[in-house]
């Protein structure tokens, strides 16, 4: 049976920074990092803010709030809080069905012991509301005060971010407001607080922090509760901040905590009505897919049409909040299958930020850049989508993204300028949501002209040798990052060609519709896309008897040093050294780190014998990293497609068990990148559906090939398909599909 709780059992003061990712809490507008109310700046807690980004010092970077979340207590005069004074017992858990965080710590006073229990979650229903509940009791006759209120110095990793501070009482309640630098958002957080029992409440300013003081004296044995509301809203939100969070603090103090509560619990079974995946026989299994699952229905932007998923959800400010190829490739299908209007939203971002956005005069950006303006500043025609992807379509992928660990000077990197294949990405997410869900409404007009700007993109950045026919593409990076400037990635220049390929037929349907906007010539472009698709050179299967059916890389990846990835690991002269670049330790080897070639045999498969699909399986996971919490999702479904499932499995768990495990990947150079793994959570429950359960489209029919693991007895799980929502039912012996 399922418990949908996790727990972590004592306390170790090291793992704050880990524990505050596994245990957050978010509903789309906001997260909260799992860690303990008393923490301060040091030790990484913070409320990440949605969509809203400045530079301070460093590069761009998205805003943590003042943290309303904070408190400890005293007890008879004496301060008890962590790490501070050592607990007897302590202990926190996330009801991950709920996303709701608790937290139990005993001390040990002069008189006897006090317990503190604390309860909070980000409002589900009311994104702008987050609840708190904190409950104390003693054994003794104790003088407890419990401080808690606003801390306006909050952790940022280039910070601070935040101006024009002020602190104010309002009544019984307090309210924090300030600016953001670059753009002066206004932002407002307020809060109040609620005793149950008989107390004295004071107000006081201090040490950067807005406090309420509550002070009671216990009674032997009974529980004291206090609840506590904290509103947030900004300049994007509303037009006057501040006193909308001070409203909306008045109005949930009205409706009561418990009310707040069980709506926000209501919203969250909605959400697990179409979500929740069902394993009999591997309870684990079970319950890290739901947990992963978990995460995405955090971090998806409901309040908004303007927002996408970062590639660390609300987890904090790492790789600086922006949104990567993570977001189409391995989010976009499950929110296609599960809530397709948060799909759409996903994908509409991606339209928003096409073009060129507006300018930031105070620090002299001169523009933010769309993709049609990147593509533009590196010579090429169409849209080259931002690595990176802030507001406005801005890459805050900088040209230095490493720092060598032995000289602390940047590394010359080319993530931003080489990773071509972004552009495909988000064509590939566009047409997948629309085969998927049938609403082709995504392809109108905006629709149309974002692909056919794909397009050409990629027609710009053909060559053609004097002695050869196709066409090529050159000096690029693949989704293997250890391998910089390379020729004819395999995986880069299919994706070109699927982005041809499908421009194509959209510009035939906008042209029979009458969409397609009036800048363009359909029968020009159309003739330039099919000749392009045709003649681009694709990485084929070789032959011989050395590399027999495996396809290579790029050009010259089979020259490159064939080296066990023990023995590249064996050359590191430090642990947090990049493996890739110029000098790195994988950069002359087939050492690669995440899963390049079998991404794209899983995404086209269909195109290849299984006795292809096998061996380059069989030759490229022994020689991958696995440096990317991407890659482990892509050999699992992979492995599925050959008939594999014994070996998807461990895969399939490294994905879903990639925030609940220890030891992940947390430092690029001396670049920490630490975090929460959406991409690996989609990628979880994609193996779930299109691996084990085999799920796929056959001439618009739902079906299914099932591949279950021996531990699997059963699997169950809802789609919507086609505006529809199905059932589907896997055994060890077959699979059924109803709709419901």
């Amino acid at each position: 049976m399922r418990e949908w709780t996790i727990r972590e059992e004592g306390y170790e003061e090291e793992k704050a920074a880990a524990l505050g990712n596994r245990y957050l809490t978010g509903n789309g507008y906001l997260g909260i990092r799992g860690t303990l109310e008393e923490y301060e700046a040091d030790r990484l807690p913070a409320i990440n803010l949605a969509g809203i980004y400045d530079r301070s010092t460093g590069w761009r970077e998205p805003v943590n709030l003042p943290n309303g979340c904070f408190s400890y207590l005293r007890v008879d005069g004496e301060m008890y809080r962590l790490p501070e004074v050592r607990p007897i017992s302590h202990g926190i858990s996330l009801d991950y069905r709920h996303g709701i965080f608790h937290r139990h710590t005993t001390w040990h006073t002069a008189r006897g012991n006090v317990t503190l229990r604390t309860e909070r979650f980000a409002g589900m229903d009311q994104v702008h509301v987050i609840g708190m509940r904190f409950q104390i009791s003693a054994d003794f006759h104790a003088d407890i005060e419990l401080v808690t209120g606003i801390d306006t110095k909050v952790w940022d990793l280039n910070g601070p971010h935040l101006e024009k501070i002020s602190m104010q009482g309002q009544q019984d309640d307090m309210v924090v407001t300030a600016q953001t630098h670059e753009e002066g958002i206004s932002i407002a957080v307020a809060e109040g607080v609620l005793a149950s029992y008989p107390a004295e409440m004071k107000q006081i300013v201090k040490d950067h922090k807005i406090l309420h003081r509550i002070f009671f004296i216990t009674m032997p044995g009974e529980t004291y509760t206090t609840d506590k509301w904290i509103t947030v809203f900004t300049g994007k939100d509303v037009v006057n901040p501040r006193e909308e969070a001070l409203h909306l603090l008045q109005q949930s103090r009205t409706e009561g905590y418990d009310t707040l509560l069980e709506r926000h619990n209501r919203r969250w079974e909605e959400l697990w009505k179409h979500a929740e995946v069902k394993i009999r026989g591997d309870v684990k299994a079970m319950e890290a897919v739901n947990y992963s699952i978990y995460h995405l229905q955090s971090i998806a932007p409901r309040h908004t049409d303007s927002l996408s998923i970062p590639a660390r959800g609300l987890s904090g400010q790492t790789y600086k909040g922006a949104v990567f190829w993570d977001t189409e490739m391995f989010m976009v299908p499950y929110f296609a299958m599960t809530n397709p209007a948060i799909a759409r939203k996903l994908l509409e971002y991606r339209y928003k930020t096409l073009g060129k956005a507006r300018i930031l005069m105070k620090y002299r950006i001169d523009t933010l850049a769309g993709a049609l303006r990147k593509a533009a500043n590196y010579g090429y025609e169409g849209a080259f989508y931002a690595w990176e992807s802030q507001e406005g379509g801005y890459d805050a992928c900088t040209d230095y993204n490493v720092t060598d660990v032995f000289t602390g000077r940047p590394m010359r990197t080319y993530f931003k300028d080489k990773q071509v294949h972004i552009s495909a990405a988000v064509v590939y997410g566009i047409l997948r949501y629309v085969e998927w869900t049938g609403d082709d409404s995504l392809l109108d007009t905006e629709g149309v002209r974002t692909i056919v700007e794909c397009a050409k993109f990629y027609y710009s950045l053909l060559l053609r040798r004097l002695t050869r026919e196709d066409y090529e593409i050159h000096d690029v990076i693949g989704p293997d990052e250890y391998h910089e400037r390379i020729n004819n990635n395999g995986y880069t220049n299919r994706m070109a060609k699927y982005v041809l390929e499908n421009a194509v037929k959209v510009i035939e349907t906008a042209m029979q519709r009458g969409t397609l906007p009036e800048e363009y010539d359909g029968q020009e472009l159309k003739a330039k896309f099919a000749d392009a698709a045709e003649k681009l050179f694709l990485q084929r299967p070789h032959t011989g008897e050395k590399h027999e059916n495996i396809i290579e890389q790029f050009d010259g990846y089979f020259q490159m040093e064939d080296v066990s990835l023990e023995d590249v690991r064996g050359r590191l002269l430090n642990e947090k050294e990049y493996w890739g670049g110029a000098n790195g330790v994988a950069s002359h080897t087939q050492i690669i780190k995440q899963a390049d070639v079998v991404t794209m045999l899983n995404l086209f498969s269909r195109e290849y014998d299984t006795s292809v699909l096998r061996a380059n399986w069989e030759y490229y996971e022994p020689r991958t990293e696995h440096g990317s919490s991407l890659s482990a999702g892509m050999y699992a479904m992979l492995a599925c497609k050959i008939g594999e499932p014994q070996r998807a499995y461990p895969f399939f768990m490294k994905s879903a068990m990639a925030d609940l495990k220890e030891g992940g990947k947390e430092w690029a150079g001396l670049v920490y990148i630490g975090g929460t793994h959406p991409a690996a959570a989609g990628a979880a429950y994609m193996t779930v559906v299109e691996g084990f359960a085999g799920i796929c489209t056959e001439n618009g029919r739902l079906v299914c090939h099932p591949h279950l693991p021996q531990s699997m007895e059963e699997l169950e799980f809802s789609v919507i398909y086609q505006n529809r929502e199905y059932r589907v039912h896997i055994d060890q012996k077959e699979g059924t599909i109803t709709e419901l």
